[in-house]
């Protein structure tokens, strides 16, 4: 699911309206009227992905925008998409720039896989001639 802009507001900005719920009370001689007025917030904490590691999480709120201090790499976004237990459980704060899931990789990074794949062959090899 993916958030939509409301309106004119910025894209940074979401309203919040307070609720407001009315009491009448029946005293002995009169009825009175209690309005209530407050915020609607439900607690909540957020920790970064290199904190989400490792943990499986029964409800999560994503937010893949680019952050102030600089930007996403599909890493941080798979660690924070696999912190749910299932599609149904998990939800976009807003949009995203769909390039983080459809750029390749660094040519650097794809030379160290490279590396470590050829590392594992020799080294699956080694154990077989101590085999023999």
């Amino acid at each position: 699911m993916r958030a939509s802009h409301i309106g004119d507001l910025p894209e940074n900005i979401v309203p919040v309206f307070p609720a407001e719920n009315k009491l009448w009370l029946q005293l002995a001689q009169k009825t009175v009227t209690v309005t209530r007025r407050q915020i609607p917030l439900t607690p909540a904490y957020a920790f970064t992905d290199y904190r989400a590691q490792g943990q499986t999480l029964k409800h999560v709120i994503v937010d893949l925008g680019r952050p102030p201090s600089g930007r996403l790499t599909p890493f941080n976004a798979y660690v924070a998409l696999s912190r749910s237990s299932g599609r149904d459980t998990i939800r976009l704060l807003r949009d995203f720039d769909e390039q983080l899931f459809t750029t390749a990789p660094s040519e650097a990074l794809e030379e160290e896989d490279q590396r470590l794949e050829r590392l594992a062959q020799e080294t699956k090899m080694r154990v077989e001639k101590t085999k023999q």
